[in-house]
């Protein structure tokens, strides 16, 4: 029992390591932003203190806050919300400048004008950061949805035009691989063998007859089935080799049963795949 409790965090490990080793250089360089940005704008309003207003100098964070949230990801933005409210009020003096608050030249805000306006920089920064990674977020489901879309009216069209099943099989084949970043997808015709862990028709795989936890287990061992049914008759399953990333969310095995029933259904309409 040990050996096989090691042996499964092992396995989770190792499909661990690609996750954090693909953090997008995107988001590495807006976290450098979100450190550095704040500060060099302060530095850059030193020689300004007299004649900007507090306000207007907060305000001119909050702008640096706003555009590292947009290109990077939450966590950017809040460290730059962060750094922002703290270069506010303490300036520039990692680099020998005097601050922009008074009294000058020290790390404390005897002003409560100035503490409000800290604070409210922060605050600010903290919404805009969440506003903008939601905004992101949104964009990236819109185009995942349209994705998803573009591939169940492709293989409907398909399907309609196929002179065989043969051809449709095929072309959810590579589909499925695309879709599930999966290693190898094979078709089987016939008579079912053995018990492999199985992909759902509501996007859960059981092993056995038990539920896998796919989100945080990542794929059960082995080749996973995804069968195809027409006219609500068993007639194939693909057979789904994983690939080494992490494990499609569910509206992706949502939009592969999808596709395998639509394989179904050119099976029972064309016949059996050669």
């Amino acid at each position: 029992m040990s050996t096989q409790t090691s042996t499964f965090r092992l396995h989770r490990a190792d499909r661990a390591r690609p996750a954090a080793a693909s953090w997008p250089v995107r988001d590495r360089l807006a976290l450098a932003a979100g450190v550095l940005a704040p500060l060099l704008v302060a530095a850059a309003l030193v020689p300004f203190r007299t004649d900007l207003s507090r306000t207007n100098a907060a305000l001119i964070l909050v702008v640096v806050v706003v555009a590292v949230a947009a290109l990077g990801s939450r966590t950017a933005g809040v460290v730059a919300a962060l750094s922002a409210a703290a270069w506010f009020a303490r300036g520039a003096a990692a680099i020998g400048h005097s601050f922009l608050t008074r009294p000058y030249e020290t790390f404390d805000i005897t002003a409560s004008a100035d503490v409000e306006t800290a604070v409210l920089l922060l605050v600010v920064g903290l919404v805009v950061s969440q506003l903008a990674a939601r905004a992101r977020r949104l964009e990236v489901v819109a185009v995942t949805d349209a994705d998803h879309l573009a591939r169940i009216h492709r293989t409907a069209a398909l399907a309609q035009t196929a002179n065989s099943a043969d051809t449709v099989v095929d072309h959810v084949r590579g589909e499925l691989t695309e879709l599930l970043g999966l290693n190898a997808c094979r078709f089987e015709h016939g008579t079912l063998l053995g018990r492999p862990p199985r992909l759902e028709k509501d996007g859960s795989v059981t092993v056995g007859r038990h539920t896998w936890d796919l989100d945080t287990a990542g794929w059960p061992e082995g080749e996973t089935e995804l069968r195809a049914y027409g006219n609500g008759h068993y007639l194939g399953r693909f057979m789904l080799t994983p690939g080494p990333g992490p494990a499609p969310v569910l509206q992706a095995r949502l939009v592969a049963v999808t596709l395998a029933d639509q394989t179904g259904a050119a099976l029972d309409t064309s016949g059996p795949v050669a």
